[in-house]
């Protein structure tokens, strides 16, 4: 062997185990975000992703490490798609959070409403895990809430909200009811009560409507 393949080798062998967790976490992703973490199985997680069970536990010392491990993977994820949409500069506030929802609606037709919000659905099951799980998930919200803030703030700025909306407390809100709007939505499997969301928290915003 040369010494350019030698020194290849490591490297190789790193990024076959990086792909191999990576696959993990993306199929993690995927079930979880459909069935939640008590009723998703290690085994189901290895036979959709074609691992044998000793690779699982060369990532991953426990499932409860995984299914942390998996939160930090859609938090990540998620704060991609926070930007993009809600981070946007040519785009007015309230059309960046009216775009978010837009898109939240046509994911779960996407899915056939099978698939919900990963955090949502695990912080239902809170009652069974331990408070690693119940800290982390406090800690997504808290950095999802910022987002919408942000927004709120801008629009604030701009006169499309009043001066004396109390933006902490509204950002908050937000996330509170669209995980219930989701969760309805799924249940109903349409996207209506998604519009109801969209409507009410635009009124309980006070916001303005917004023009050309």
């Amino acid at each position: 062997m040369d010494l350019m393949s030698t020194l290849q080798e490591p490297k190789a062998k790193a990024s076959a185990r990086n792909d191999t967790r990576t696959r993990l976490l993306t199929i993690g992703t995927e079930v979880l975000s459909q069935k939640g973490f008590a009723s998703t199985g290690v085994e189901e997680i290895l036979s959709v992703a074609g691992v044998p069970k000793g690779s699982f536990y060369y990532y991953f010392e426990s499932k409860a490490a995984f299914g942390l491990a998996v939160i930090e993977n859609y938090e990540y994820i998620w704060a991609q798609k926070l930007t993009r949409l809600l981070r946007d500069p040519a785009v007015r506030p309230l059309d960046r959070i009216d775009n978010y929802i837009s898109e939240g609606a046509r994911g779960l037709e996407k899915y056939a409403f099978k698939r919900g919000c990963l955090i949502g659905n695990i912080g239902q099951e809170l009652g069974s895990l331990d408070d690693q799980f119940r800290d982390r998930i406090l800690s997504v919200f808290s950095s999802w809430a910022e987002y919408i803030a942000s927004c709120l703030e801008d629009a604030k700025r701009r006169g499309d909200l009043p001066k004396e909306l109390n933006v902490p407390e509204m950002a908050k809100f937000f996330w509170f009811a669209w995980e219930g709007a989701i969760l309805q939505a799924k249940l109903e499997r349409s996207t209506a009560p998604i519009e109801q969301f969209r409507s009410v928290i635009v009124k309980a915003m006070g916001g303005k409507a917004q023009s050309g």
